[in-house]
């Protein structure tokens, strides 16, 4: 069980940062704009979920 929660948040912070860099390096138009900030948002909330998850696991 542990193994998926730090898959997920592993995952979720590849997310978060792929929005970042393409927020911070590129001037956007609307859509890709809208696509990194969508990534940005969805990367923050699974890496506030899932950290929690992990820190709720009994430490064996």
């Amino acid at each position: 069980m542990t193994n998926r929660i730090v898959v997920a948040l592993i995952g979720s912070f590849l997310m978060f940062a792929v929005g970042l860099f393409r927020l911070l390096t590129e001037t956007l138009s609307l859509t890709p704009l809208f696509i990194a900030s969508v990534f940005i948002i969805t990367g923050v909330i699974g890496v506030v979920a899932n950290g929690l998850g992990l820190g709720k696991t009994p430490n064996t």
